[in-house]
């Protein structure tokens, strides 16, 4: 009976692990269908929005070489350059922020700690874009809304916000041991030395994590460029891409820049998928 009992179970996980596998490879087929479809179209030589079939009846790469080279109504070059800049600038600003926010949170106890920690996991809960009339007026009280100082408006206003989500980070210095600490200080050393000098290089982890932040935004960029076209970030031009009078000869061009811009970011999570991980685990092992 044991015997019979132990093949039984065996097959019922079998029949369970294959059920599984058949689940997720639907779920894998689902989640694939539309990046190939975008793919794909980005090679499309027909034009236009609406067609009849899958796959293209013919293949290109003038969809891709338009986006370099027609750059009198959608200066995609010059979108692309600016959404880096913006992105670098404030990938760098943020991660600053949230690693010192989550530093001193972890490390240091003040009166204000636990009241802080709530009121960001309150705000937390609400999406950013419930203050973007609020944030436009004060740039634009601040003259940052005009010209060139529209990507310095931007980064300020991606990078401003950055300390209040600092719950992962926190949990990875948590784990990070007092006595580093406590030897530094008795060492001479001050905390913004034992920040930067002990704390931050064993924290490799957790500053890819947070500098692995959004590539794209689409609604605060719109508010704050308005018409200023010079200043527009590649989601304002993937969107006029789509616009009535522009959507029947860009539509494929369309396509072809969200395969663009989903490289760089594709490439910097997968050359730093380790240490990504590497920063979640360590959070929640804290």
């Amino acid at each position: 009976m044991t015997g019979k009992k132990y093949a039984s179970a065996k097959r019922k996980r079998l029949i369970n692990n294959t059920v599984v596998h058949v689940i997720l490879a639907i779920l894998a087929v689902i989640w694939v269908f539309p990046i190939l479809w975008v793919v794909l179209t980005s090679f499309r030589a027909e034009k236009g929005s609406y067609v009849s079939t899958f796959f293209p009846q013919s293949y290109t790469i003038d969809n891709y070489v338009k986006l370099f080279t027609d750059t009198t109504i959608l200066n995609f070059p010059q979108m692309f350059m600016n959404t880096l800049f913006i992105s670098i600038c404030s990938c760098i600003l943020a991660a600053f922020y949230t690693l010192a926010v989550s530093y001193c949170l972890s490390r240091l106890r003040f009166k204000l700690r636990k009241p802080y920690m709530n009121m960001a996991m309150i705000l937390g809960l609400f999406p950013g874009f419930m203050s973007m009339i609020a944030v436009y007026f004060i740039l634009k009280a601040l003259g940052l809304t005009e010209g060139n100082l529209i990507r310095l408006a931007l980064i300020l206003v991606y990078s401003g916000g950055a300390g209040l989500g600092f719950q992962i980070a926190k949990g990875f210095f948590d784990t990070v041991p007092f006595a580093i600490d406590e030897a530094a200080l008795l060492d001479g050393c001050t905390r913004w030395q034992i920040f930067s000098k002990i704390t931050l290089p064993l924290s490799k982890p957790i500053i890819i994590y947070t500098v692995l932040g959004p590539w794209l935004d689409f609604i605060f960029a719109k508010v704050i460029c308005r018409a200023n076209s010079d200043q527009y970030t590649v989601a304002i031009g993937l969107w006029k891409m789509l616009e009535k009078e522009y959507i029947d000869s860009w539509y494929t061009s369309f396509a072809a820049g969200a395969v663009l811009i989903s490289i760089p970011i594709a490439i910097l999570f997968l050359s730093m998928q380790r240490f990504y991980v590497d920063g979640v685990s360590g959070a929640v092992k804290g």
